[in-house]
């Protein structure tokens, strides 16, 4: 049995998240949507399939999503919300992807009375691999959030939370998850560099292990100190590495520290 067709959706914003959701949607059958987003250059892969104008002012009149879909930067909530305000009724959710701003925040910025659904997508959304938390606000019904689900599932996995206060480690955990290992793809290329393989060896090398890696790690049954444990031979090479990465004020100590800091500014950013 195949899902029914996408009903019409309102897409605020298509940067590279909002654009990856979009073109989600579109695989899985959208024939109706209006994409609001000044920059002509980053709706050009969609041209011809969704109607696209610069500003909320534009949308066309009439038009009556199922959904409302907030990708845009927080810093541009203020402004945005109070102008999309006539969208709200009991048959409009509105689904946010932005950081840190809070289903209060975002009711009181539409009128009060919005179905508000907080999500945190992170960036391999790109590539159908996102994982995606979310939080249904006060009003939000079954149909609501099933919608919602249906649309973040488009883009990768999908999990729900019903403590809000959770989106904050879970924006510090899997949204900035990906710089994270893309950092250590990029010092493991500088490291190996330093130890004399050439450039071209050392990125490719790099790249290839961390995906990888990462790869093993959805496909095994193991967690994830288990298939550490694997590759680490007793006296080898491996121990000897994880030994400098493990003591008591490397690795682990300093992402505790960067996962707390990030937690914190995602609730600064809630004001």
């Amino acid at each position: 049995m195949t899902d029914s067709p996408l009903p019409p959706l309102l897409l605020i914003g298509c940067g590279k998240m909002g654009g990856a959701m979009l073109a989600g949607w579109l695989e899985r059958g959208l024939t109706e949507a209006v994409v609001v987003e000044p920059n002509p250059a980053a709706t050009a892969a969609f041209a011809g399939r969704v109607t696209v104008v610069d500003n909320p002012a534009a949308i066309p009149p009439g038009f009556r999503p199922a959904a409302v879909v907030l990708a845009i930067k927080p810093q541009e909530a203020a402004a945005t919300l109070p102008t999309l305000a006539h969208l709200v009724g009991p048959e409009t959710a509105f689904l946010s992807i932005m950081a840190g701003r809070n289903v209060a925040g975002m009711r009181t910025a539409l009128g009060g009375a919005a179905a508000v659904i907080r999500a945190m997508p992170n960036t391999p959304a790109a590539v159908r691999q996102g994982f995606t938390v979310a939080f249904p606000g006060p009003g939000v019904t079954a149909a609501q959030r099933g919608l919602a689900d249906r649309l973040l599932s488009a883009i990768g996995e999908v999990a729900w939370v019903e403590e809000e206060g959770l989106i904050d480690p879970v924006t510090a955990v899997s949204g900035g998850g990906p710089a994270y290992v893309f950092l250590l793809a990029e010092v493991l290329e500088a490291a190996a560099i330093e130890q004399g393989l050439p450039p071209d060896l050392a990125r490719r090398m790099a790249r290839a292990t961390v995906a990888g890696s990462g790869a093993l790690l959805a496909a095994s049954p193991e967690d994830s100190a288990q298939l550490r444990k694997n590759v680490t031979s007793p006296k080898g090479t491996t121990e000897r590495a994880l030994a400098v990465l493990m003591a008591p004020e490397a690795w682990p100590a300093l992402m505790s520290k960067a996962i707390a800091a990030a937690t914190d500014r995602s609730r600064e950013l809630a004001g």
